[in-house]
């Protein structure tokens, strides 16, 4: 088994001890992987950037502090990176959820409101991968962009970046689960991303990701905001206060 560096962005350390840090894939046994905790950073890119220049290890996940990974998430990441040696051996990000341009999304997890997102596959090539979960290597090459602000685009961000150096993002079927609240309002900080993202590749547009599609005349980022306008509660979804709760309830299903 490979040694991983897992690197969390965390701004509330109830909510990474309820979720991360009772992942079954660390609880309880004597895992050899470096866990990089990051507090206090303005944003994910540097945050991030930081933790690849502190890990140990060659391959790196980098997730949200409200994510689960169950026991078997580290075999079924070495499945897909065996899977991958044989089809593509210069992969660039992987992750556990992704949207294609056209042909909607790939992989498998827990999405809160949404239930059990895709169904176990081989590695599928994607545009985007969400945030949740991104995996690569350090010695790819591949870095955060530094003039991203905030905490939103950073996962389609490095994906159009490893796609401009030729490299490929996939989703892979390695079940983790997104203990989250589903919020129908985004704040400012989104659209205060997305315009820059969608500056920086204006020339690859469109783009599809997770949240929202990324086009020439924005129709989807208007629409998206004039239903904004139109709701009375922020958060569709609450959170499970207790990540281990939701993790034996979705055990069956996901087995």
């Amino acid at each position: 088994m490979k040694k991983i560096t897992f690197a969390v962005a965390v701004n509330n350390r109830e909510i990474l001890e309820s979720n991360f840090m009772a992942s079954p894939c660390f609880v309880g046994l004597d895992h050899p992987h470096q866990i990089v905790i990051q507090e206090g950073f303005s944003s994910a890119s540097e945050a991030y950037n930081d933790a690849i220049e502190k890990s140990e290890n060659d391959l790196i996940v980098f997730c949200h502090q409200d994510v689960l990974f169950p026991r078997e998430w580290v075999l079924q990441l070495q499945q897909a990176l065996t899977s991958l040696e044989t089809t593509d051996p210069q992969w660039g990000v992987l992750g556990c959820y992704g949207e294609t341009l056209n042909d909607n999304g790939r992989g498998y997890v827990y999405s809160p409101g949404r239930g059990i997102l895709g169904t176990p596959s081989e590695p599928a090539q994607v545009q985007t991968l969400d945030e949740i979960v991104l995996v690569l290597r350090k010695s790819s090459g591949l870095r955060f962009d530094k003039q991203l602000p905030h905490y939103h685009f950073y996962g389609a961000d490095i994906c159009m970046a490893a796609a401009s150096r030729g490299m490929k993002s996939y989703a892979i079927s390695a079940f983790c689960i997104h203990n989250s609240q589903l919020n129908l309002i985004l704040p400012g900080e989104f659209y205060e991303c997305y315009r820059y993202f969608k500056r920086k590749w204006t020339k690859s547009l469109p783009i599809q990701t997770t949240c929202v599609r990324v086009t020439r005349f924005n129709a989807r980022m208007y629409r998206r905001r004039i239903s904004e306008l139109f709701l009375r509660k922020e958060i569709a979804v609450a959170r499970v206060k207790n990540g281990r709760d939701l993790l034996a309830e979705l055990q069956v299903s996901y087995e």
